[in-house]
């Protein structure tokens, strides 16, 4: 029950409390549907309606660590411990796509798109359209088979349409997501799928202009608690624990010691290279994502095709080995071949091998081999036609697109689309599609062969057995020479796929690598040895070209994002890298009303919200601090002014913050626990709102030394919230974070100790509601 008076009118409105299995530590709602996912302390996935309806379940098998949601609200991003990220369908929690960037724990995630508008007119001629579907038909999926697990490879093994619609983003707005792990390492992955760049805020160099134009300071020892790109991709701001060192101790009297410098700090990085050339980043990032995907069939597919011929071979070979023991049982100084090449020229047959087909083999073992082999090369030919060819076509026509793009250098170089590279990658996709028509003759002679063989054997056991032999088919005399001489104990098919064979050279005779080098001099390729190569290999050098290609810009994006600024917003003890990671904290973006500005043209002002340990300030107590417009500051000093504010609330007493949230319209949502109780498992709660724009925000004037927390500057000007002044809902359980708050649905959840979670509806007309529970 609650404590308030029944004539009172509670300013959120309690749907749920329902009871959860498993304390949650982490939750967040789906931007676009009422939809909730949990993270359980056994690291297990619960997705909820908000009617409280499960929809499904997954455990990853690892340990999580972070979890957000693509802004469509259509997948989830999921941080492992480990370092993976894997990417879920929102419908039914199947595995998309599982993408190793980290090394080690994914700490916090965040997934922003584009938020400006873009103009839609004949003079942009940016705009993007993915011709691909003009030419072929939709892309193959990864082929399957009993006893091959396709999940290994990082997708999901499902035939539904939402692997497609991952990938396929043409149609979408640039969205990019951000992941930062506990050494201090930030990816950026395009569309979550395409990895853009990778910065590690160790090796960041800060700038101090006021201090000395020529100081730059460095992060010791850093931690990543929260990372927010901006909703116009420019910036991305990092909430971070570490130590300040000055690169240069020289050019400053005044030394800075550890204890000054180690606290929570704010990072501003400057990532106008996503906005600036985002339409460029949409195209490269939509073609070589395809790309992968389609390598990801292609690999799959030669897994299996080699799975299939090895288990084939092992079936022919298991029988047909028996013929070379009975042969030297006998005591006879020949050869399986031989002995076959004897009867097929009427010879009379040797004791061993009539016991061989009439008795080890057999009508029934000729038969079994034949459809184990036959069938195999069968199926084999069908995955190249279904699965491999088509993905290397359209493998060829996306590197043909990039190709094309890396000649317009004025707009493509800039963003590291290297034209030497391209031009190597796009001819390996060609060679590599060359070599799959030529394994398809391979194998079918090869099928051809062994069919023969295998009907001419049984032509053969019908004539020692003197069965009737009129139904057989036929076969051919000099085919059956052929298998005999170069392929009963050669596999030409295996040469060309089994992994172990990598280093094997085809041979290739004098008179038609001539003939290739005479094709070199009329253009188009300039590789003389690719016929030497096997399928596996062609298909890794192929790969290690996509990569090298790719890498390039990779590697030039992450070179333009540079520090900008930091703020230092309290001190930390060293050794209180736990305590650090247990603040609340929340950064957000919103579009600053304040001032005019084209409809095409938004502007954004950061919002930083966190709550100050009672420890550290002996005259700033039991407080919350808020900053705003920091990622504007370096330019407005250049400028002669400071547009970075902050302001200090402070909780009511008997109160603690126990987590916060930014909300929408610069509003911020506090979860309060009483703070007279004997056990966190009594006592009572409250969840408030406080408008952060009607507070009374203060200017701060950047210290002269970074060694000097901004924080001071602020506590002769707190203000402190009232229980009666502000929007406040009682919660009749003491509760813990997290606090989840969905700015586009209006609701909020809070977890109670006692495992339980509370749903409340955040917007409301006060006067038409009346909650008495």
């Amino acid at each position: 029950m609650e404590t308030d008076e029944p004539q009172r009118v509670l300013p959120f409105q309690l749907q749920f409390d329902k009871p959860v299995a498993s304390q949650i530590k982490i939750a967040a709602w789906n931007p676009e549907k009422d939809l909730l996912a949990m993270v359980t302390e056994d690291s297990k996935i619960l997705l909820h309606r908000f009617n409280w309806q499960r929809l499904w379940t997954i455990s990853p098998g690892k340990s999580i660590a972070s979890l957000c949601w693509r802004p469509d609200g259509k997948a989830i991003a999921v941080g492992l411990e480990d370092g993976t990220i894997s990417l879920h369908d929102v419908e039914n929690g199947k595995l998309l796509r599982s993408v190793k960037s980290h090394a080690v724990a994914v700490v916090c995630l965040n997934w922003e798109e584009d938020g400006q508008l873009t103009k839609d007119d004949s003079c942009n001629i940016s705009t993007y359209e993915d011709r691909t579907s003009r030419f072929f038909p939709p892309a193959p999926r990864i082929p399957r088979m009993p006893g091959v697990v396709s999940g290994d490879t990082g997708f999901m093994d499902d035939s539904e349409d939402s692997f497609l619609e991952l990938s396929n983003s043409s149609h979408q707005r640039i969205n990019i997501l951000c992941s930062g792990d506990k050494d201090g390492s930030i990816c950026f992955s395009i569309f979550g799928i395409f990895p853009i760049g990778k910065i590690n805020i160790h090796h960041l160099r800060v700038p101090a202009p006021i201090l000395d134009e020529q100081a730059t300071y460095q992060l010791l020892n850093a931690s990543i608690h929260k990372v927010a790109l901006s909703k116009d991709l420019c910036c991305l701001i990092v909430m971070c624990s570490g130590q300040l060192k000055q690169d240069n101790d020289k050019s400053i009297e005044r030394q800075i010691s550890e204890r000054d410098t180690h606290g929570l700090h704010c990072l501003v990085l400057n990532t106008s290279i996503f906005s600036e050339r985002k339409n460029e980043l949409h195209q490269v990032a939509q073609q070589a994502s395809n790309i992968e995907d389609l390598t990801e069939v292609v690999r799959a597919s030669l897994t299996i095709m080699c799975k299939q011929w090895s288990d084939a071979m092992h079936t022919f070979h298991e029988k047909f080995d028996s013929l070379s023991t009975l042969i030297t049982d006998h005591g006879l100084d020949s050869s399986p071949q031989e002995e076959f090449l004897g009867l097929l020229g009427g010879a009379r047959t040797s004791p061993p091998l009539h016991q061989f087909l009439v008795n080890s083999l057999a009508e029934v073992g000729v038969k079994r081999v034949s459809k184990a082999v036959c069938g195999s090369g069968k199926e084999i030919q069908l995955i190249v036609l279904d699965h491999l060819q088509p993905a290397a076509e359209i493998i060829g026509f996306r590197m043909g697109e990039l190709r094309g793009l890396s000649r317009w250098r004025a707009r493509y170089q800039g963003i590291g689309l290297d034209e030497k590279l391209i031009n190597s990658a796009t001819e390996k996709s060609g060679m590599f599609l060359v070599q799959v028509e030529r394994f398809m003759m391979v194998l079918s002679s090869v099928v051809q062969q062994f069919s023969n063989f295998f009907n001419w054997l049984l032509k053969c056991i019908k004539l020692l057995m003197q069965e009737p032999n009129d139904q057989f088919l036929k076969y051919n005399s000099e085919l059956v020479v052929i298998f005999l001489k170069f392929l009963y104990d050669q596999d030409p098919v295996r040469r060309l796929l089994d992994p172990a064979e990598v280093d094997h050279d085809v041979e290739v005779d004098l008179e038609t690598m001539q003939r290739v080098r005479e094709l070199v001099q009329f253009g188009g390729f300039s590789d003389c040895s690719y016929l030497q190569r096997t399928l596996i290999k062609e298909f890794q050098q192929m790969e290690s070209s996509f990569k090298e290609a790719f890498l390039m810009p990779f590697s030039t994006i992450s070179r333009k994002i540079l520090c900008e600024d930091l703020l230092p917003l309290f001190p930390l003890p060293s050794s209180s890298a736990a305590m650090s990671s247990t603040i609340p904290m929340s950064v957000s973006y919103y579009e600053d009303i304040s001032q005019s500005y084209q409809i095409s043209d938004h502007r954004f002002i950061d919002y930083q919200s966190f709550r100050i340990p009672d420890e550290l300030f002996s005259d700033i107590a039991n407080c919350i601090g808020i900053a705003r417009g920091f990622m504007h500051d370096l330019s407005s000093q250049k400028r002669g002014c400071s547009s970075l504010e902050a302001v200090l609330l402070s909780v009511p007493a008997g109160y603690q913050c126990v987590d916060l949230s930014l909300y929408k319209e610069t509003q911020i949502v506090i979860l309060l626990n009483e703070t007279s109780i004997s056990s966190e498992n009594n006592g009572e709660a409250c969840m408030m709102i406080v408008q952060a724009s009607d507070l009374p925000f203060v200017s701060i004037s950047r210290s002269t030394s970074l060694n000097l927390w901004e924080l001071h500057q602020l506590k002769d000007s707190v203000v402190y919230l009232q229980m009666e002044n502000e929007k406040v809902r009682g919660i009749p359980h003491s509760v813990i974070a997290p606090l989840a708050v969905s700015a586009s649905r209006g609701v909020a959840c809070a977890f109670a100790a006692r495992k339980r979670a509370l749903v409340y509806i955040l917007d409301e007309d006060e006067d038409e509601i009346s909650d008495t529970e």
